[in-house]
């Protein structure tokens, strides 16, 4: 007589198991689209540097497909944090070593500033193909100046409209607790 197969070998109860202990099969996506925190203040300046670089050579060259690689490293940097993106790259594992500074920063605020240089490069990028290649430049200029803020002064324009808006309630706390808490922040 032949061994059963799977489907004719009768059902047996199983033992409830803990989800804990079974190990987890597929993409854990929380571990692919994690974003540091804390994120070091220098590299991020850093790679704002890098991209205020690369948006004027795009504005001064009229180069369009300078808006799309501008908007896939924000998007990138959104997603999935310095991992992929060259530019964080660039500035995470050569240019910061090399300065050799830390300063330790809350990272949600970080990646919300990303999130806003992603919607804004990706908006100019469809305004250029729209055809509307003067309000696309403006647009790419308002990035610039933000970023050059960023990358020269230390001043996250991004960082400060997350603050703003943790404080009226449209962030939950929870999303940043150093961001709260000033006992938590880094000196």
């Amino acid at each position: 007589m032949s061994k059963p197969t799977d489907a004719q070998t009768p059902a047996v109860p199983s033992k409830s198991v803990p989800s804990k202990s079974v190990p987890s099969r597929g993409i854990d996506w929380r571990r692919v689209l994690e974003f540091p925190n804390p994120v070091n203040e220098y590299a991020a300046r850093i790679t704002a540097a890098l991209v205020v670089a690369l948006s004027a050579v795009t504005l001064l060259t009229g180069f369009g497909w300078g808006l799309a690689i501008i908007a896939a490293g924000f998007w990138l940097r959104v997603l999935f944090g310095p991992r992929i993106s060259p530019l964080a790259q660039l500035s995470v594992k050569v240019l910061t070593p090399w300065l050799g500074r830390t300063r330790l920063v809350p990272g949600p605020p970080k990646r919300f500033a990303q999130g806003i240089g992603a919607a804004m490069s990706t908006a100019a990028a469809l305004l250029l193909a729209a055809g509307l290649a003067p309000v696309a430049w403006v647009l790419l200029a308002v990035l610039i100046a933000a970023a050059s803020l960023e990358a020269f002064a230390g001043f996250c324009l991004g960082c400060t409209i997350f603050g703003f808006l943790q404080r009226r309630g449209l962030i939950p706390a929870d999303v940043c607790e150093a961001c709260n808490n000033i006992s938590l922040r880094g000196a």
